[in-house]
């Protein structure tokens, strides 16, 4: 990792135990490998927002969700309380369960990739940006800057690693104790890099597990791999919008797809859901029909693809309430991030318009704006 990039200091992702501190209290963020909720569980969370947090839970670009404005010491109640509904099945993993899948696609892998990390001891040490992703075939997460990525060709899985296919097939039900044992890879050889992208080379996860033999890994327990230099899968560019409207699941049910404004879901929204899948793109999925909540269904409405950091007053290092700003453009057209400061917090992968403010107005896409004239910039951006 050049100079440049090097990484200071520990890995501070947030997760459901360890809060970050934010200007309007503690932020805990909740794992959901594949964004599946029952309903159970999300009416509870709601119940959460509301006796801890600030009334609302947040969605995030990796299909988890957070709390926002809690106590100091809450974190204590919200982490019995999400062991009792499910969603803290190890302590020690609870922040590097981040599994990201296609939302209209079978969750099978999913729930067999979370159990097989969480009783994996030394994966409990992976960052808490690390990132595992099952794509469906609908090629929707599988370049959404995964660390490792499963990808169906024909009847076998592609399995990209650090966002590039490096031509590895196997079996599909191979597909977990290879994405586990790479993870480990990965782990003994990072230094301060929190990504397999960041890697000086990352060729040396892909001889971990092609040449298992010279890893030493018992023959009854190597992995069966293929590796075929000459097909390659086309990269392709991760979409701004999840489903939205009318949808059909991988095995023929119907349902509705929605955008949640700026991924916050008030405690009433998510009371009056069923049965969820939170997509990556700050929306939600549910099946059969979805009841009038203010969600955004039309595709062509704004709104869509218009995502935000908390800005202020809610962040110690935000410049502006881009909350506020962002709700008020509402032209239709270009997924738009709207950042409270150049870190750029909650910014989705894909083709994004970038809006940070700064101290005397906002860049816009590179391109020093007036605050009186953000408006018009982020339209004409769009139009672009």
């Amino acid at each position: 990792m050049p100079p440049s990039q090097r990484r200071t200091g520990a890995d501070a992702c947030p997760g459901a135990l360890d809060v970050h501190r934010a200007a309007d209290g503690g932020l805990a963020r909740v794992r959901v490998p594949g964004g599946r909720l029952r309903a159970e569980q999300l009416h509870r969370l709601a119940d959460l927002a509301v006796d801890l947090g600030d009334g609302a839970l947040e969605l995030t670009s990796r299909a988890n969700l957070q709390l926002r404005g809690l106590a100091e010491g809450a974190e204590l109640d919200l982490g019995a309380e999400l062991a009792a509904i499910g969603l803290l099945p190890s302590r020690t993993h609870e922040k590097v369960r981040n599994i990201m899948a296609s939302p209209l696609g079978p969750g099978d892998l999913v729930a067999e990739l979370d159990t097989a990390v969480c009783a994996e001891s030394e994966l409990a040490a992976l960052p808490g940006r690390f990132l595992f992703a099952l794509d469906s075939g609908a090629g929707d997460v599988a370049w959404s800057r995964a660390d490792l990525a499963a990808l169906p060709v024909g009847d076998r899985a592609a399995l990209l690693i650090g966002g590039v296919d490096h031509g590895i097939r196997l079996a599909v039900d191979q597909v977990v104790p290879a994405m586990v044992a790479c993870a480990k890879a990965f782990l003994r050889v990072r230094d301060e890099q929190w990504r397999i992208a960041e890697l000086p080379d990352t060729s040396v996860i892909v001889a971990a597990l092609v040449d298992q033999e010279a890893q030493g890994q018992p023959f009854e327990a190597r992995i069966p791999v293929t590796v075929s230099p000459t097909e390659r899968v086309t990269p392709g560019t991760p979409p701004t919008g999840g489903p939205i409207g009318p949808v059909v699941f991988a095995d023929g049910g119907l349902g509705v797809g929605a955008a949640v404004p700026l991924g916050r879901l008030t405690a009433e929204q998510a009371r009056a859901l069923g049965d969820v899948v939170i997509t990556p793109w700050r929306g939600v999925v549910v099946r059969g029909d979805l009841p009038e909540l203010g969600l955004i269904t039309d595709p062509s409405a704004p709104g869509i693809g218009v995502t935000s950091c908390a800005g202020r007053p809610h962040c110690h290092k935000a410049l502006a309430d881009v909350r506020a700003a962002a709700l008020a453009v509402s032209v239709p057209g270009r997924a738009v991030h709207w950042a409270g400061c150049g870190r750029r917090c909650g910014r989705p992968a894909g083709d994004v318009l970038d809006v940070v403010a700064t101290t005397d107005g906002y860049l816009v896409d590179g391109r020093a704006i007036p605050g009186e004239r953000v408006a018009e910039a982020v339209a004409q951006g769009r139009q672009d």
